[in-house]
């Protein structure tokens, strides 16, 4: 079960959760971007933890993926992520990913980074769903890669998400054994614009 609050003053009962914060923020470059989500993730990492934001760290590991430096010990993985104006952080005991994804017009969506199963499933669908549809596998398949700790030095294509409901998906890896099953939801991020949240924990390290 994944838990999603939407303010970084709100503290989760249990992990994992998902914040999918609206900041209105519009970061004009990659610096400000990453200072924006490690701003909200200090902030929302000090609410959890019961402490101040002078006492979290946020380091990177030599993939770039976000580790809590400090307080030492906790325990806790954390993913971050950042789309037009949203912050989306991750937290939980074991691997997570997470990824938030603008739904484009309705346009032909770029089939030739997808998996040959995920091309054939919106291919088979109307023109109309399509955006949703592209938006919901990319962000699936950014935050598995975020979990995995690899990022995109993994190929897109090389593995497959399904997507089973309006809020679950699931990930068929030949590299791993087991399926790997997450969660996603679609919010307004204040504006106009509708966004594709996908999150996802794996079991083991």
């Amino acid at each position: 079960m994944m838990l999603w609050l939407d303010s970084a003053d709100s503290a989760a009962p249990a992990l994992p959760a998902v914040w999918l914060i609206p900041t209105g923020a519009s970061p004009r470059n990659l610096a400000e971007r990453s200072e924006l989500r490690r701003g909200t993730a200090r902030r929302l990492l000090a609410r959890q933890l019961g402490c101040t934001e002078e006492d979290v760290a946020i380091a990177h590991d030599p993939a770039g993926r976000p580790l809590l430096g400090l307080p030492a010990a906790s325990g806790i993985e954390l993913s971050v992520a950042t789309r037009a104006g949203i912050v989306a952080i991750a937290l939980a005991r074991q691997p997570v990913g997470v990824d938030v994804e603008r739904i484009e017009a309705p346009t032909a969506p770029p089939l030739d980074v997808l998996h040959a199963d995920e091309r054939k499933r919106l291919a088979a669908m109307p023109l109309a769903l399509r955006p949703l549809a592209f938006a919901q596998i990319w962000a699936a398949k950014e935050a598995y890669v975020k979990a995995l700790g690899v990022g995109f030095r993994r190929a897109p294509e090389s593995f497959a998400v399904s997507l089973l409901s309006e809020t679950a998906f699931r990930v068929d890896d030949p590299s791993h054994p087991t399926q790997a099953r997450g969660h996603l939801r679609t919010m307004k991020n204040g504006g106009q614009e509708i966004l594709a949240a996908a999150a996802i924990v794996l079991d083991g390290g």
